[in-house]
């Protein structure tokens, strides 16, 4: 398909949010992948009131001055925010990476000790159970820690340096997981189906809700 963005937007290049059957959120796409689905008849795209539309009665839909429009030969196509997918009612079980920022992301960018939010500048890693003495970089023995901190630690357990952590750190959920990748590009589209996760997320006392980072 050879299409620009006529919005000054992402192009083909555009996330797209995709729904099983039960309008539960599977994954995060490109907007080239999403219009293919529902080219094929394998999706259909869901405007801001939740009405289904099939690939030709998505191309007769008038751009609005907030969509993003694919310039196509047959005229300019909006680039659809969700999908709902036909004929799937599964929600997979992707893993996390296991990396810095999405730790930081986990916890909140919050110190996991004293419960401050200093700025990305001035957090890191700690080992719940040090290195020293055989600790692992694992989901469940890495914390975002503020400089003080993990420095008043050291060496020592949480428990050896009284120090008290504000939850158990554990490997993220699907939830969780289609949170932060929805983190960076997020379109109010989308909150009806990745806001209702962080709401859930918060209100149960888990991992705690997404905020941006300072000086990010």
């Amino acid at each position: 398909m050879r299409a620009r963005s006529q919005t000054g937007g992402f192009g083909l290049d555009s996330p797209v949010l995709v729904l099983n059957q039960g309008y539960r959120p599977v994954r995060i796409t490109e907007a080239r992948n999403g219009l293919a689905m529902l080219y094929l008849g394998r999706a259909r795209a869901l405007d801001a009131t939740f009405e289904p539309f099939t690939f030709e009665a998505w191309c007769k839909r008038p751009p609005s001055p907030t969509d993003e429009a694919i310039g196509t030969p047959r005229g300019p196509i909006c680039v659809p925010r969700v999908l709902l997918l036909e004929h799937y009612s599964r929600v997979p079980r992707a893993p996390l990476r296991l990396s810095r920022r999405h730790v930081y992301l986990r916890d909140n960018y919050t110190c996991q000790y004293c419960g401050r939010m200093p700025g990305l500048k001035e957090l890191n890693l700690d080992h719940v159970h040090p290195r020293s003495r055989g600790g692992r970089s694992t989901w469940e023995n890495l914390v975002t820690s503020c400089r003080p901190c993990n420095l008043g630690k050291g060496g020592a357990t949480p428990e050896e340096a009284n120090m008290r952590l504000r939850k158990p750190p554990v490997r993220p959920g699907w939830s969780l997981a289609l949170t932060l990748a929805a983190s960076r590009r997020r379109f109010v589209e989308w909150e009806p189906f990745i806001g209702a996760v962080g709401a859930t997320l918060r209100a149960g006392g888990g991992e705690s809700g997404l905020v941006p980072p300072r000086g990010e």
